[in-house]
């Protein structure tokens, strides 16, 4: 009989010393671990000489640690031929107290840690520059981007709060945090969805989650003052003037900023719109995950209030921020308040097929706009223990808000052989007013028995709006591109005055089964009314609006009553987290036309299951998958049996048999960090699909006159996946990174009467790439190409197919240590389409060089370059439903400009370093 075996003739030998006395250390501990798996295959000691060798070792990669009391880890990586024998000669290890002298990591650190469903990330693990800021600090974490807008994207999810120490920092601004506090200051940075209060607090997924970044600042940095003063000047009349100020004490902060900037990079953060509801239609999710949605629209301003990129802001906006603990803690407090005034001008270009079951048509419009907001916003939180078992949290907010806009549009529709259908002129002049006030108190009591709560929420919602403007309109008509006698012409006054008010009041009871497992049930009661007036007037003899025009005009109160009662099941140990549960809502719904004194009503029965697993395999390794339900009821403006006629050339009216819909939604997360080896992976795939989806049934007719009417359709669903893959190679020292992401959609409508299947999909492809020397260089390099298609079913031979490239690189320069170059820059070029022939491509690049002053280098002043080609557009294509549209528009253009910035600051040294000093 004959047996084989592995060679096992290899081995590896060393000399181990301290790196500055060289002295060497005897009785060090070196082990052997093999690569793939981090299986410990051996390990030996150092002699009195501080050597050490490994004999009788199989060929293949392993992992060398070696540790030593009040050293640092040592950690390298190695590969054994058979029969080979490597020598890796003098080995030096740093003590941990000069490692902390010198603020650099030479030993493999756990730069990525999961705990529980979040991922943290430590600060010093990553490098960047001496005053680099926060946003830079993130534009280095793996699976994290940050946008030119300052725009955080996390695991393929848009960031939407980021906290300091936990806590709302100027309220819903991440930018503020982003872009002015040090990343010098940080010691964690961690990602999570954060759920609500009360879900924390029972340990049950109620469907609510907000993806969120919290920064843990360092200790010593919690004492003393920081801040900023830049005043910049540049051509054609841009400037940028910012101030920030910060004073930490201890448990105390206290902020305050001022931002007066025309270059739209500042002072704009994105999340206006959201916070303040400013959208025509908004959304409100209860605890238990149920939706119902009001009217928000102001239909005769027609804006948001923000600004989304187009056209070119002027905006003049301060703020004060206070937190405080007292009491030992029991007791704490966070105020912020936030003014701004803002001013947008600019023009758009807007060119869309419209696919028809017969027959295909283009229409093309320019607007103008001028549009000013005035908004005055507060919030605070006070929270209070009134002992180790009960606790009381109230958060409230308002907002007062002014708006005026003015704007102008000029409309033609061609058909597909480029003949007239129709076209004309549209003005629109309003002013609006909005207040909104939000509370929500939160008591929490923990029981005698371990694991036993009761937790009572109470909510309210209120909002008033009430605008006024004039609407003009005139169109012409063509048949075979030939005019017609027949035009349209629209006059009128208009007031719109909406007012929502709402309570949500919600009773929670946890009971424990076990030291891991509970139950949850739950009871709520959701209270919701609402009032909508609108008014329309025409011409009297005299010219003034008097005439009530009962066709656009309509008043009418809604109110919803809902019952809703739930029971779940929670467990949770070291490794794994589950719970599993559902709600039963009862809704009553009632609808009265105060024209008519007409009254309707109806009566839902919703559901609301909800499951989710966690589970870690290690502190860098997990998977988890949640699947959540939800009723969301049809909007207020979708229901309401009245016509709008804002554009006369689109008419929407009401459609009060709108039935709820339901949407299932399943997430699949996976990450994995290996830390040796300084690997990073993740994996997120999503996938919904929504019963009676809320969809369009549009009837175009010859004159390219569209009538829409909102209904309910199935078969409707999306799929989208997200993944990262991150590395770093140690010679030369690079990061590496690739991504890709995709998104399939099934959407369907009805157009002139037929069913209309659209299937779209987008396909991204990226890579990154980076490398830092210390005070060197600090460069990056990210590149992505997308691919887009879509399908409609009414005119199958129709697909819309094209790719989009960008590529971004990032380079920053130090000459000394007063001497900074930075340029970066946009590569953008798409694809032409059978449909938009002009590609669009742009290289936008810009430049800044800057000295730092002083001995302290506290002064610095820099000289930069916006758009150095002048090729910066407004562009953007949008495929939907069953038409494709391209928008140009107006934007900031090349600049040069000169900056005087000067940064400040002071630590105050704690009580512990003073007895040290």
């Amino acid at each position: 009989m004959v047996f084989s075996a592995y060679s096992q003739n290899a081995s590896v030998k060393g000399v181990i010393s301290d790196t500055i006395s060289k002295i060497n250390l005897q009785n060090a501990v070196i082990s052997l671990l093999r690569k793939k798996d981090s299986v410990l295959q051996t390990y030996t000691r150092a002699n009195e000489h501080g050597s050490f060798e490994m004999s009788d070792l199989s060929k293949g990669k392993y992992i060398l640690l070696i540790t030593y009391p009040d050293y640092a880890d040592y950690a390298d990586t190695f590969s054994l031929a058979e029969n080979s024998s490597i020598n890796l000669g003098m080995i030096s290890m740093i003590t941990k107290a000069h490692l902390l002298q010198e603020v650099i990591v030479k030993q493999s650190i756990s730069a990525i840690r999961l705990k529980g469903d979040t991922t943290e990330y430590k600060a010093d693990s990553f490098h960047v520059q001496a005053d680099a800021s926060v946003e830079d600090l993130l534009k280095k974490l793996p699976g994290i981007q940050v946008d030119k807008t300052g725009q955080i994207t996390a695991q393929g999810e848009k960031v939407q709060k980021v906290l300091v120490d936990g806590e709302e920092f100027f309220g819903d601004d991440p930018t503020l945090v982003t872009q002015n506090i040090r990343a010098d200051m940080v010691d964690k940075v961690q990602v999570f969805d954060k759920k609500s209060d009360q879900a924390t607090f029972t340990g049950i997924d109620d469907g609510q989650k907000t993806k969120t970044i919290n920064l843990k600042l360092k200790d010593d940095k919690k004492n003393g003052y920081f801040g900023k003063i830049n005043a910049g000047a540049a051509t054609g009349g841009y400037h940028d003037n910012q101030a920030l100020f910060n004073s930490f004490r201890k448990k105390q902060k206290f902020a305050a900023y001022g931002i007066v900037s025309n270059t739209g990079k500042t002072g704009l953060n994105w999340q206006d719109q959201n916070s303040t509801g400013t959208s025509d239609v908004t959304t409100v999710i209860t605890d238990g995950g149920d939706s119902y949605s009001v009217i928000n629209s102001d239909d005769i301003t027609g804006w948001g209030g923000n600004y989304n990129g187009q056209g070119k802001p002027l905006v003049q906006t301060g703020g004060l921020h206070f937190n405080n603990k007292w009491n030992d803690d029991k007791q704490s407090i966070n105020l912020n308040y936030k003014a701004l005034q803002l001013q947008v001008d600019g023009q758009s270009n807007t060119s869309t097929e419209y696919i028809l079951p017969d027959t295909l048509y283009y229409n093309n419009q320019t607007q103008n706009f001028n549009n000013k907001v005035l908004r005055n916003k507060i919030n605070g939180t006070y929270e209070v223990e009134f002992d180790s078992t009960s606790s009381l949290k109230v958060v409230s907010d308002g907002t007062l808000e002014h708006k005026s806009t003015i704007n102008n549009y000029s409309t033609e529709a061609l058909t597909k052989n480029s003949k007239l259908v129709n076209n004309g002129n549209r003005n629109i002049t309003a002013d609006g007013d909005n207040n909104y006030l939000n509370t929500d108190i939160l008591w929490r009591k923990r029981l005698q028995k371990k694991g036993r709560t009761i937790s009572i929420d109470f909510k309210e919602n209120y909002s008033m709006k009430a605008s006024a403007g004039n609407l003009f309109a005139q169109n012409n008509f063509y048949t075979d591109g030939n005019p017609t006698p027949s035009m349209q012409t629209t006059d009128q006054y208009k007031t719109s005055n909406n007012k929502l008010l709402a309570f949500d009041s919600k009773f929670t009871y946890t009971e424990p089964l076990s030291s891991a497992s509970s139950l949850v049930a739950n009871y709520e009661l959701i209270i919701n009314n609402s009032l909508s007036n609108r008014s329309s007037f025409n011409k009297d003899a005299n010219g003034l609006y008097k005439i009530l025009d009962s066709t656009y005009s309509n008043d009418y109160t809604f109110n919803y009553l809902t019952h809703k009662t739930g029971l779940a099941y929670s467990f949770i140990n070291k490794k794994i987290r589950f719970n599993i549960g559902n709600n039963l809502g009862f809704t009553n719904f009632t609808q009265q036309d105060n024209y008519t004194n007409i009254q309707t009503g109806r009566n839902f029965i919703n559901w609301f299951p909800q499951t989710r697993f966690n589970y870690l395999f290690t502190s860098q390794k997990s998977l988890s998958f949640s699947y959540n339900g939800n009723t969301t009821q049809p909007s207020l403006l979708q229901i309401q049996p009245v016509k709008t006629n804002d554009d006369p050339l689109n008419i929407t009216i009401g459609n009060a048999a709108l039935k709820p819909s339901f949407t299932n939604n399943f997430d699949l997360n996976f990450q994995d960090y290996k830390t040796l080896e300084n690997k990073f992976f993740y994996v997120h795939l999503n996938y919904r699909f929504i019963e009676n989806e809320f969809s369009t049934n549009d009837n175009v007719d010859s004159s390219g006159r569209r009538v829409s009417q909102t209904i309910n359709v199935n078969g409707n669903y999306s799929l989208s996946g997200f993944l990262n893959y991150y590395f770093k190679i140690k010679k030369p020292e690079l990061r590496l990174g690739f991504n890709g992401d995709f998104n399939i959609n099934q959407n369907a409508n009805i157009i002139n009467g037929l069913t209309n299947i659209t299937n779209s999909s987008n396909y991204t492809f990226g890579l990154f790439a980076s490398q830092v020397k210390e005070k060197k260089l600090d460069n990056s390099i990210r590149a992505d190409a997308t691919y887009t298609t879509s399908t409609s079913s009414i005119q199958q031979n129709i697909t819309t197919h094209y790719w989009t490239y960008t590529i971004h690189p990032d380079l920053d320069f130090y000459f000394s240590k007063k001497w900074h170059l930075h340029t970066d820059c946009d590569f953008i070029f798409r694809q032409k389409t059978s449909v938009f022939d002009n590609n669009n491509n742009v290289i936008f690049w810009n430049l800044w060089f800057d000295k730092k002053v002083l001995k302290s280098n506290a002064l610095m002043i820099r000289v930069s370059a916006n758009d150095i080609l002048n090729q910066n557009k407004g562009f953007n294509r949008t495929v939907n439903s069953n038409f494709i549209s391209q928008n140009t528009y107006t934007t900031i253009q090349r600049y040069f400009m000169l900056s005087v910035i000067w940064n400040f600051n002071k630590n105050n040294p704690t009580k512990e370093e003073d007895w040290r000093n």
